[in-house]
């Protein structure tokens, strides 16, 4: 009875741990959503600037296993290589130690209790807040406190030693080599089962603290964590593109392999990092520490190993997974990825804003070829009129998959403005889908004017060239600045250019309705009063995405 309450209160403080880990890792996403959005933006090909990124995102975060979702995400939806995953990768590998350096000292050097209740106690009515930024540091707060509290009750539930204890595992710990295999083995078992290498971690330096495993024993089982913290990104990465699943292997085969070549030189590579800890390592309440700054150097060293070799580790990637002809992309599919224990919302949604931005320049293109068609009357254009009904079916198609993958977003836990925002996407998402419409009604237009053979009037060219500018120079602006917050200058500029379109149309109206008093053809200048109002369509559309773009925080 008392193993089984045992196991229960061990249970209850893990469950604790990771729910505090939740809420603070979803406390600071929203505080540092702005910032998270700048450091993504700087992922580019040098991989020095990649591990930086990956090292910051997971410190932020506190999760590594998020930002390796995120990754494979990214590459998913081809907005990186495969070259610059493995760099943040490695990034998020040393970041994740930033969890374990929190546990080691403020979890083992302080009273973890005397800490939390107050910190919950002032996060608690700060949580409750009216004011955004005060209600997002009270959950950063209340989620720091009860991951202590875990860690408090995780410490308390852990057994006395005794000699039967000792005696058992004392029958594994003096094995030689297979001692660190079989707690390399169980390192990697207990990750995957919690699917969280920060409370695995924490379980790890709990042991070692309370004197149940020594240093070599749970060094060998924070090494099988870090192969057992990819299984998540392996999930993630089933039914995805061939570069995400290759991106889930080349975080597998980095881990494992860094922890082989560590097999050879273990013991010295314990001695070294005892010789350079500042602190008496003989010292039991020193040992959380050590194992710290022990994980904290592996994964260093193994960065600095592999961070010459990434454009070789990437072709090995690209030889064990190779592309087979289902992969071969048959239609646009948005997936949407969680790691279940951390919240990774607000990733997705900077990964949705990735998606808005390759919409824009669809509809763009679609006006800019239905523009080469119009101009170009003496031409076979049969081959763009199809490229542009493809473009159609595509921008519906991002429209739906885009609008679900916002939908699911707003499931989780947001902020206001997050949620502010991921509405004021949907509307920006539906109007950019109704400008590819009217550029494909326009391209039909322009085929009914060639199959009928009808002559528009002789100005016509250089009307619609003057006023195609107008909406091609609406178009960029809005582009230049989707995703963001359009201020009332901006505002002010949108509504100029939709003053500007509407006398346009007008103009051209009454010059149509002269024309037909003088006895034009009837049916040419219908089209071209269709054409001009598929135009002012647009203009309506570009004009609302401004005004949603305003609604942006």
């Amino acid at each position: 009875m008392d193993v089984i309450v045992t196991i229960f209160k061990l249970l209850g403080s893990l469950g604790m741990f990771l729910y505090g880990m939740r809420v603070m890792s979803e406390g600071v996403q929203k505080a540092a959503g702005e910032k998270l959005q700048r450091i993504l933006g700087y992922m580019t090909s040098n991989r020095v600037v990649a591990v930086l990124t990956g090292f910051i995102i997971t410190g932020i975060i506190q999760s590594s296993s998020a930002t390796t979702v995120m990754v494979i995400s990214f590459v998913n939806a081809s907005l990186l290589t495969l070259t610059q995953a493995i760099g943040v990768i490695m990034g998020a590998n040393i970041g994740t130690t930033v969890t374990t350096w929190i546990v080691s000292f403020f979890g083992f050097k302080f009273n973890i209790t005397a800490i939390a209740l107050p910190i919950i106690g002032i996060g608690f009515p700060l949580y409750f807040s009216k004011r955004e930024k005060r209600k997002e540091f009270g959950e950063i707060l209340v989620g720091f406190g009860l991951l202590f509290m875990g860690l408090a009750f995780l410490k308390s539930s852990v057994p006395a030693i005794n000699e039967e204890g000792l005696a058992f595992l004392q029958k594994y710990t003096d094995l030689g080599f297979l001692s660190f295999v079989i707690f390399v083995f169980v390192g990697a078992i207990l990750t995957a089962i919690v699917q969280s290498s920060s409370a695995a971690t924490a379980i790890t330096v709990t042991m070692a603290f309370m004197g149940w495993i020594d240093l070599e024993t749970s060094a060998a089982i924070v090494l099988g964590e870090n192969i057992g913290t990819t299984i998540t990104a392996y999930l993630a990465s089933i039914g995805t593109s061939v570069n995400a699943r290759r991106a889930a292997r080349a975080h597998f085969l980095f881990n494992t392999i860094g922890v082989i070549l560590m097999a050879f030189v273990f013991k010295y590579f314990i001695n070294a990092v005892i010789y350079i800890a500042p602190w008496d390592t003989d010292l039991q309440e020193n040992l959380p520490l050590t194992l710290a700054l022990f994980h904290t150097a592996f994964n260093l060293c193994n960065t600095l190993i592999f961070i010459c070799f990434v454009r070789r580790f990437a072709d090995l990637i690209i030889k064990i997974v190779p592309e087979k002809a289902s992969d071969k992309p048959r239609t646009y599919k948005l997936q949407y990825f969680s790691t279940g224990l951390q919240d990774t919302a607000l990733l997705n949604i900077l990964n949705a804003k990735n998606e808005i931005l390759k919409m824009v320049e669809l509809a763009q293109d679609m006006f800019s070829k239905y523009l080469k068609v119009f101009f170009n009357p003496q031409q076979d254009m049969s081959q763009i009129v199809k490229e542009v009904k493809q473009m159609e079916e595509l921008a519906d198609l991002m429209q739906s998959e885009i609008s679900k993958y916002l939908v699911e977003c707003t499931k989780e836990e947001l902020s206001e403005i997050s949620r502010t925002n991921v509405n004021a996407m949907l509307r920006t998402v539906h109007e950019i889908e109704s400008i590819s419409d009217s550029c494909f009604k326009l391209i039909l237009l322009t085929q009914r004017r060639y199959r009928k053979n009808l002559t528009l009037h002789k100005k016509s060219d250089v009307e619609i060239q003057d006023y195609a500018e107008i909406i091609t120079d609406f178009i960029k602006f809005f582009k230049k600045n989707i995703n963001k917050h359009l201020d009332s200058e901006g505002l002010e500029i949108a509504y100029n250019f939709e003053n500007t379109i509407n006398e346009y149309r007008n103009k051209l109206k009454k010059a149509t309705q002269k024309r037909l008093q003088e006895g034009a053809d009837v049916y040419s200048e219908l089209l071209y009063l269709d054409i001009l109002k598929n135009f002012e369509h647009i203009g309506d559309n570009s004009l609302n995405i401004a005004q949603a773009l305003r609604q942006i925080r």
